[in-house]
C-alpha cells in the first residue's frame, strides 16, 4: 500500500510540475499529457482564473507532501 501511495505522490508531483512548465513556457515540450490540471480543473473553476501558475505549484507541493508522508517509516 505504501508503494502505491508513493507512486500516486510521484504522479501528482509530475502533473504539478508539468502544468507549471506549461504555464511558464506557454507550451509543454516533453510531457504534455500530464497537463490534466490545465485542461480539466482550471477551466471549470472561475476562481482559478489568473492564478493558474500558483494552482499548478500547489498541486506539485501536495504531491511532494504525499510522497514524503508515504516515505516516512512507521514507528514500531
Amino acid at each position: 500500500m505504501r508503494k502505491a501511495i508513493q507512486v500516486l505522490g510521484l504522479v501528482v508531483t509530475a502533473v504539478g510540475v508539468s502544468g507549471t512548465i506549461d504555464r511558464l513556457l506557454g507550451h509543454q515540450p516533453i510531457m504534455g499529457f500530464l497537463n490534466v490540471v490545465n485542461r480539466f480543473v482550471i477551466p471549470r473553476f472561475d476562481s482559478l482564473t489568473g492564478i493558474e501558475l500558483y494552482a499548478n505549484l500547489i498541486v506539485a507541493f501536495l504531491g511532494l507532501a504525499v510522497l514524503t508522508a508515504a516515505s516516512v517509516p512507521r514507528p514500531r
